[in-house]
């Protein structure tokens, strides 16, 4: 684990807020803000390798510079690269770092909190296992979530105001690639850096040697 910003306190319940942030939404940090209801720190951890998905978009140097203007104002708010993309293996990261008596807790949209509850673990009892290092903050985007019931103690809900359903980075990249209005879905510390990010030139033309 490789930290960009952290606050100097020490939690007693860490909130790990994992994503791509390419780039960074309003979401995002109404959702970390959100979590400060129920956590002292909340980290943004950008994975290194993705389990699902190839790196595409913006390179890793730029994510952390984006997430870095986007919580400058954010002291609760700490940023660290991890190596890996798995619930389990940030919380095995976050607790070879912050020790084994501070509580950690995810904090995620609905979409992730099905995949971790109905991912293939390869045996059986490992998703028990698992909460049994964590719970989970889920966030109300498009809905309530519905664990398990035998999981419920483990997934907890975070209100989140519904303005923030249809906010997304794949929404942003759409929009800007379609030209539509995109800057109310990115905080305005970034603004002008997603623009020259994700913003593809008109046309690109390469001139022939000369000579």
């Amino acid at each position: 684990m490789e930290f960009f910003r952290r606050p100097e306190a020490r939690p007693s319940r860490l909130g790990i807020l994992p994503g791509a942030f390419n780039p960074v939404t309003v979401a995002h940090l109404a959702v970390a803000r959100a979590g400060l209801a129920h956590v002292d720190e909340v980290l943004f951890a950008l994975p290194r390798v993705f389990p699902h998905k190839e790196y595409q978009g913006a390179p890793f140097a730029d994510r952390i510079q984006m997430l870095a203007a986007a919580l400058e104002e954010e002291p609760a708010f700490s940023i660290a690269a991890v190596e890996g993309g798995l619930f389990v293996e940030i919380a095995r990261e976050c607790r070879e770092f912050y020790g084994n008596d501070v509580a950690l807790t995810f904090l995620c949209g609905r979409d992730a909190a099905e995949r971790i509850a109905g991912w293939d673990y390869g045996r059986p009892g490992a998703l028990a296992e698992m909460l049994n290092q964590f719970d989970l903050l889920v966030a109300t985007r498009g809905g309530d979530y519905r664990p398990p019931d035998e999981f419920r103690a483990a997934f907890r809900h975070l209100e989140l105001a519904r303005a923030f359903d249809h906010v997304s980075a794949s929404e942003v990249r759409r929009r800007i690639a379609g030209g539509a209005p995109w800057e109310h879905l990115v905080p305005a510390a970034v603004r002008d850096r997603v623009r020259e990010i994700y913003r593809a030139p008109q046309s690109e033309v390469i001139a022939p040697p000369r000579g």
